[in-house]
């Protein structure tokens, strides 16, 4: 329509300078820009952060066609005379679809270190993360700064040295808007196996729930989602601490886990049927209970497909 602002107009963006110290005196950049081909930059190396051409990404492509790089992108020499980036996968993205054949970078001499804690820094407080994101991401940089802190030469004040007194964890979560406890709760989800991480972002575990099976072996957790497929049930968080419980007694077998996702839950009030209704969808021979089974088992099915968004 004529004269509607379009929604990229709305995106703020920090300042490259603010977020990574660039600026040295007021008004004076510690680097310059240079224009980098884009064939020469490629990704962070596990970096754990999705670049979707979704509707953002669209937002991002029409930001730049209108307003162009505004924050240049940071990068690090890197293999074969190419640039690792640091901060910016997702604008490079959008100058790949645009057609652009280069983009304005700062170029750092970064250790992995600090390339990883910026990294993780320039991602990490975007809404829309989901939960095996931010379980890497914050994975990442706390190995980081246990890493830093042993070496004695990494204390750049640009990705914050280790304060005296503090674990990593604790330093970890000056910088984040969550507790040391919350980000201990993140990272442990990365001891899940990938099917179940899985239905942690599709929300049909609950991320307490998902906490608390991480705590079983790999091979435990395999067991449990074939069951899990078989019964075409997700463990509450109630049954994921029994589950728990029973694997660190080294009690869990397969038997165990039926019995433990077979639990049922509170009955609530009870919903009537009208068998004058059931009878269009059911055989006239059909009796209440062949009618029931029928509905629970279609219920069932249901639920496994459409996700258990339950929660805690």
């Amino acid at each position: 329509m004529a004269g509607r602002k379009s929604s990229a107009s709305n995106i703020k963006m920090q300042s490259v300078d603010a977020l990574f110290g660039l600026e040295q005196d007021k008004g004076s950049l510690a680097e310059k820009i240079e224009e980098v081909a884009i064939d020469k930059l490629y990704p962070f190396n596990s970096h754990p952060f999705r670049v979707l051409d979704d509707e953002k990404m669209q937002e991002t492509v029409e930001s730049v066609r209108e307003h162009g790089i505004i924050c240049p992108l940071i990068v690090r020499p890197g293999k074969n005379d190419g640039y690792e980036i640091i901060a910016g996968h997702r604008r490079k993205r959008a100058c790949e679809l645009l057609g652009l054949k280069t983009i304005p970078c700062f170029i750092r001499d970064l250790t992995d270190e600090e390339a990883t804690i910026a990294m993780v820094d320039s991602n990490i407080q975007r809404e829309e993360l989901l939960f095996s994101e931010k379980a890497y991401a914050y994975k990442m940089k706390l190995d980081a700064l246990n890493r830093q802190g042993r070496r004695a030469d990494l204390t750049s004040d640009q990705v914050g040295q280790k304060s005296a007194g503090k674990t990593s964890r604790e330093t970890l979560a000056d910088n984040s808007n969550e507790s040391p406890t919350q980000i201990q709760r993140y990272i442990r989800l990365t001891c899940l196996i990938k099917p179940m991480l899985d239905y942690v972002d599709e929300k049909r575990i609950a991320f307490g729930a998902g906490v608390e099976l991480s705590y079983l072996e790999p091979e435990r957790q395999e067991q449990l989602y074939q069951v899990m497929q078989r019964l075409c049930v997700f463990p509450n968080l109630v049954q994921a601490k029994k589950l728990k419980e029973l694997g660190k007694e080294g009690k869990l077998d397969e038997n165990g886990m039926e019995i433990v996702l077979s639990d049922e839950k509170p009955a609530a009030s009870a919903v009537k049927l009208q068998r004058k209704k059931l009878n269009e969808y059911f055989p006239a021979d059909y009796s209440a209970e062949q009618m029931e089974e029928v509905i629970y088992d279609l219920l069932k099915k249901w639920k496994f497909e459409q996700g258990d968004l339950q929660k805690e």
